[in-house]
């Protein structure tokens, strides 16, 4: 009988905290030994040559989730999980939304429903609470908490989900008591309405005018408002997709003062701007890049850059939002053609977060590898309740792991796309470095590209408690 299932020989093993040449050997899904030369398996993959990291942990992707009347999302679980999986990624993590009116535990049981024997990859849900009500606040999140749905996220803009500053310090409150950790989507509603309103006036209308919209100054306000509440009520936050300095300085000014406030952002604010948008003549097809925050400018790229080296974001997530471009049912909806207003706010990207963040950061001597390995696996799992299962390559850690050729150059198509998406916003992206084998709780679930799994491998996980999250 083989003393493994599978070794990986001759690789690079690169972790949160160093790089060193080591064999792994998995059984029953687990990794159960490290070594300089481990043999007895049944197979065996030639890591020659290649980085050996742990499988990507996307903490913030949407997935078959209520988008508004006559909207739908382009990806369900099936497309979504294989879309990530084949970008580098063993871990997912959507979130369960409870519309307004609606029970949050049926929200969550219906959104478990809609995953089961579906996925690729494992995946774990986040909340949303859009109406927390008496029965939310009192009785149905506390319970979800203990059930394994140890963080949440709240808006604070958006139609159907804004929460007053009100709602926001009674959910805070909650968070804090049940050791659960907030995510916030910070931009100031009231601020929004009244500049999209301003440029409709104007005649201004194109997609392009989404980001004239909710500038900087509607993001920065809405962040420094969200961590005032924070430290009103004594909670860690997570403040999500960070598009440019002025949040990302309130994110900083937060820790540096030692407030429990962390950071997060996303591919596309290191590598698309505001110009983006503008199309082909400010036509429609610049609807493509509407999401919020919107891309800025290159100035405030390199801010991106700053905190991500100065350790202000401790997870680089993809904030994966997929709609159509053609069709009625998404960015091209007959009420987008009016105004920006209406056109689906998202954009894919679960499947070219890992590559484009490898080729502009780990490639071109921005970050380590290391810190590419904490950014994009380890610290999700820390953050979010997964760690020591998932996140890293370790003796009793899950076997999720991806290996990289670093020196691999591939040009980013949508025809080479597993996502549901029509398009993708990096259409015509040069990276250096591509994921070319992922193994997903002890088996090879990708290798070159092609997809190994079938839907319903991937199961639905319960999470811990977050580290991260006070003590009650």
């Amino acid at each position: 009988m083989a003393d493994y299932d599978l070794a990986i020989r001759g690789g690079t093993v690169v972790t949160a905290g160093d790089s060193v040449r080591a064999d792994i050997g998995i059984r029953d899904g687990r990794i159960v030994a490290l070594g300089d030369a481990i043999t007895g398996a049944t197979r065996e993959v030639d890591a020659t040559d290649l980085l050996v990291m742990p499988g990507g942990i996307d903490s913030h992707v949407h997935i078959e989730q209520p988008s508004g009347p006559g909207i739908v999302m382009a990806d369900d679980f099936e497309s979504a999980t294989r879309a990530a999986l084949a970008g580098g990624n063993t871990f997912v993590m959507p979130f369960a939304l409870q519309e307004r009116g609606k029970s949050l535990r049926a929200a969550v049981e219906d959104y478990k429903a809609s995953a089961e024997g579906r996925c690729h990859i494992d995946t774990a849900f986040h909340l949303i609470i859009s109406d927390p009500t008496p029965q939310v606040l009192g009785q149905e999140l506390p319970a979800l908490v203990k059930d394994g749905y140890t963080s949440f996220k709240v808006f604070m803009t958006y139609d159907d989900l804004v929460l007053s500053d009100r709602e926001l310090l009674e959910v805070f409150d909650v968070a804090r008591r049940e050791r659960a950790l907030v995510m916030v989507h910070c931009e100031g509603y009231d601020a929004i309405r009244f500049m999209t309103e301003r440029l409709e006036k104007a005649g201004q209308t194109e997609p392009y005018y989404h980001g004239a919209s909710r500038p900087q100054v509607v993001e920065r306000e809405a962040a420094h408002r969200a961590i005032s509440h924070a430290q009103l009520v004594d909670v860690p936050i997570m403040i999500v997709h960070v598009s440019g300095r002025e949040a990302m300085e309130q994110v900083k000014w937060a820790q540096d003062r030692g407030f429990k406030v962390y950071g997060e952002t996303c591919t596309q604010y290191i590598t698309l701007t505001e110009d983006d948008m503008k199309g082909l003549n400010m036509d429609m097809s610049g609807s493509k890049y509407v999401c919020s925050p919107p891309p800025r400018d290159e100035a405030s790229q390199d801010a991106i850059w700053e905190g991500i080296q100065q350790g202000v974001f401790q997870t680089f997530s993809s904030d994966h939002c997929p709609f159509r471009y053609e069709g009625s049912d998404g960015k091209q909806n007959p009420k987008a053609k009016t105004s920006f207003r209406w056109v689906p706010n998202g954009i894919p990207g679960v499947e070219t977060r890992l590559p484009v963040f490898f080729s502009e950061g780990v490639s071109k001597g921005r970050i380590t590898a290391e810190q590419f390995v904490a950014l994009t696996s380890t610290n999700h799992a820390r953050m979010y309740g997964l760690y020591p299962r998932k996140g890293s390559i370790g003796v009793g850690f899950d076997a999720d792991i991806t290996l990289w050729d670093p020196t691999c150059k591939r040009t980013i198509h949508q025809s080479d796309m597993q996502h549901g998406a029509d398009y993708t916003p990096w259409e015509g992206f040069e990276v250096t470095g591509w994921p070319v084998m992922v193994i997903a709780n002890g088996k090879i679930a990708m290798d070159d590209g092609k997809i190994l799994t079938e839907p319903g491998q991937g199961q639905v996980v319960e999470r811990d408690i977050s580290p991260f999250a006070a003590a009650p």
